[in-house]
């Protein structure tokens, strides 16, 4: 099915609104890199929030970025910041004891706390919930969207609480409407501010939530069910200009 739709999708470029506010002409985007490559992202970095929201801000200053982004099938060292993603058999399937989680199955958008968070397509809320846990999504929110016939969900983690304070579930969101914002690190997953967009052909019954990272092992089974957002989002073309 994950196949099917990254061929839709890229039948239908022209199709989706900007998921943030972005300007190609004027405003640059910086890559950044999570992987075990980044000697700057030490430990000590990792586990201290406020340090590591110094690092982001701190890297989009220095290059005159918006934004940073990046991050889908990556294999993140950051995860390591986090028990969420070590041997939990709750999100990847497979016994604790095994492997940990650090293959990334969205893309991240690292900027300003508040920043609006645009519809793509019309959309129907899914589903939503606060998952509170130090490094999880905190603030998530799901849509379904239906394009040529198919159906597939969007989801979007590290939100802020008032997104979700008057939300209900069915609720008709429009293409381009403002409906949500970057979360600050006490409702985001305590993560430095920035969107997690993920493409999702089947939910397999999940609510509020799906696994955003999952073991290498797992690689194949997640990837194919879960698209590259950049198929959507269509950012990656403007790094470094």
């Amino acid at each position: 099915m994950g196949e099917s739709l990254t061929i839709l999708l890229k039948s239908h470029p022209h199709e989706f609104h900007r998921v943030v506010d972005f300007n190609p002409e004027t405003d640059k985007l910086l890559l950044l890199d999570f992987t075990e490559k980044n000697a700057e992202l030490s430990g000590d970095v990792l586990s201290d929030t406020e340090k590591f929201i110094e690092y982001i801000n701190s890297s989009l200053k220095k290059t005159g970025a918006l934004y940073g982004i990046g991050g889908y099938a990556e294999n993140r060292t950051v995860y390591s910041r986090s028990k969420l993603f070590d041997n939990d058999h709750h999100f990847s399937g497979t016994p604790k004891g095994t492997e940990p989680r650090r293959l990334h199955l969205g893309m991240d958008i690292w900027g300003k706390p508040h920043t609006h968070v645009m519809a793509p397509l019309d959309g129907i809320v899914h589903s939503f919930a606060f998952n509170n846990h130090f490094g999880d999504y905190g603030v998530t929110i799901i849509l379904s969207h239906r394009l040529a016939g198919t159906s597939f969900y969007t989801l979007y983690g590290h939100l802020s609480l008032d997104d979700i304070k008057n939300l209900q579930e069915g609720n008709l969101v429009k293409k381009g409407d403002v409906f949500a914002q970057f979360g600050i690190p006490v409702e985001n997953g305590h993560w430095p501010p920035h969107l997690h967009f993920q493409i999702i052909a089947d939910l397999q019954g999940w609510k509020g939530d799906y696994p955003g990272v999952c073991a290498l092992s797992e690689k194949e089974k997640y990837l194919s069910n879960c698209p590259d957002p950049d198929l959507i989002l269509q950012m990656n073309r403007f790094v470094g200009k």
